[in-house]
């Protein structure tokens, strides 16, 4: 038995008819050939279509966004991920190449490698990664010992393996075995024979002075061996697994913090600093 409708009457100017029947040719709602209002109010009255001013994300909440995908997919929260992904398509405004990039992630999205290292971490099962680097080089690692670590807003995973090959010319021989990988460039994972690493990483001992404000504002670090003041100086003893990150932390501080030994890792400071001098037209006397 049909259901009984109840008439509807408005009173609207011309103009107004033709925007309502201009939005419900635009929804596709029509009756036989011509857009019908009557289907247009019923769809907004069941909450099937928006109309208005349509959400879009500006900028700044395009790169939030962004953020919390790269943090999720490194944490193992792929569907999560995936949801953010979608939404950013549909809400963005986003420029070609970024939206075929979360394209991609959506129709193949990273594996959860994260959740797998640990669980070979946690059972001291050493494994093989297959991994391609920012050149696009696959490179295969065995890796013997490995830890999660957070640097500059993202997940890394920090692993000791056996391979020194692709490095070839370290500047820092004492740590040739050690990487720090990025989640979303691993291609594979899978156990493999052998012993687990009871030492762990590779350390180089690192000592820093810290200067005026930072005496009192240094936030002291997980692998910090010794962190004392001496008169107005703040000496701290680090155990460093990966020079590139401190580096870039010491460069925040300007001059207020000085590394200070060992020479290797200084040197590749004072090389940074001399390469910014000449970038700037600043010359440096004898």
């Amino acid at each position: 038995m049909p259901r009984k409708k109840e008439a509807l009457t408005l009173s609207v100017p011309p103009e107004t008819k033709e925007q309502l029947e201009a939005i419900a040719l635009r929804f596709g709602i029509k009756w036989g050939k011509s857009p019908s209002v009557s289907g247009l109010l019923v769809a907004i009255a069941q909450h099937r279509i928006e109309v208005g001013e349509p959400f879009t994300l500006n900028s700044a909440e395009v790169a939030a966004l962004q953020q919390g995908i790269r943090l999720l997919i490194d944490s193992g929260y792929i569907e999560q991920a995936r949801s953010l992904s979608q939404l950013l398509i549909s809400r963005g405004n986003l420029a070609a190449p970024l939206r075929q990039s979360l394209l991609q992630q959506v129709i193949q999205p990273t594996a959860a490698w994260r959740i797998q290292a640990e669980e070979y971490r946690n059972h001291r099962q050493p494994f093989l990664v297959l991994y391609r680097n920012p050149k696009g080089e696959d490179l295969a690692y065995t890796v013997r010992y490995a830890e999660i670590s957070f640097e500059e807003k993202r997940f890394y995973l920090e692993i000791w393996c056996e391979e020194t090959d692709d490095i070839k010319n370290p500047d820092y021989p004492e740590l040739i075995h050690n990487r720090c990988l990025r989640f979303d460039r691993i291609q594979s994972i899978v156990p493999t024979d052998g012993l687990w690493r009871d030492e762990g990483l590779d350390y180089l001992k690192v000592y820093l002075h810290f200067y005026r404000g930072m005496v009192k504002a240094y936030e002291p670090r997980a692998r910090d061996i010794s962190n004392q003041v001496v008169g107005d100086i703040r000496e701290v003893v680090r155990n460093v697994s990966n020079p590139f990150w401190l580096i870039r932390e010491v460069s925040r501080y300007w001059e207020d913090c000085a590394i200070v030994s060992p020479d290797n890792v200084r040197d590749r400071f004072q090389q940074k600093l001399i390469a910014l001098c000449r970038q700037y037209d600043i010359k440096i006397g004898d």
